[in-house]
């Protein structure tokens, strides 16, 4: 993800998928009050701090490498109690994860750095992390944004698709080694592929492509 502090449109605080998955925890919480999430990869932890605040039990999962900075992010937030790390580097899952199975999995923008074929087996792997009825929310990187720009591999298929950034959007965003970006049809393609029923998909004003799973 990028990582400088260029105001980019790949990681803003308003974003439409991220809010459907916490107006899906409430709906949850009115009934169960036992709501389960998964946020990977949890970054500065914001995304699990909004879900805690809604009294869900979180994973923040993300890379071995980054677990200090993730551990002392949930320290700072005052929600030791309801937020856990677990490490998680993509394509390896672990085959036990705190609080599974889920009723909520949120993937931001990781799977682009896959293959395709390999994002489709992570997708079936999250799938059964998720109880039945469970919801994915998946954000990627996409091929009509800014970083579709100079790309060479735009116009092979996405299963083929597979390279690095051009020189500027690397250096602009500081996505480092090779991205499968995606339509929202591939996108659509992946989760159906990989055994998900598709709810919706939509593609941002920057161009990026996101949508919604259930496991049924």
């Amino acid at each position: 993800m990028p990582t400088n502090n260029t105001a980019n449109p790949f990681e803003t605080g308003d974003d439409e998928i991220e809010r459907f998955a916490l107006e899906e925890c409430i709906k949850r919480q009115r009934v169960d009050h036992r709501v389960a999430v998964m946020v990977w990869p949890a970054a500065h932890c914001e995304l699990a701090v909004k879900f805690a605040k809604l009294s869900a039990r979180v994973t923040a999962a993300d890379r071995e490498a980054n677990q200090q900075n993730v551990e002392g992010r949930i320290l700072a937030s005052g929600y030791g109690n309801e937020i856990r790390y677990a490490s998680l580097d993509l394509p390896n899952i672990p085959d036990d994860l705190p609080d599974e199975p889920y009723d909520i999995i949120v993937i931001r923008y990781g799977l682009s750095h896959l293959p395709y074929l390999e994002a489709r087996a992570v997708i079936r792997q999250f799938m059964l992390k998720l109880r039945i009825g469970g919801k994915l929310y998946v954000s990627i990187l996409g091929i009509n944004s800014e970083l579709g720009d100079g790309y060479e591999d735009r116009e092979k298929t996405v299963e083929e698709r597979f390279c690095n950034l051009a020189p500027a959007m690397i250096k602009k965003y500081n996505i480092k080694g090779k991205v499968c970006l995606y339509s929202e049809r591939n996108l659509f393609l992946l989760l159906l592929e990989a055994g998900a029923s598709v709810l919706r998909t939509l593609t941002t004003t920057y161009g990026n492509v996101k949508a919604v799973a259930v496991r049924v």
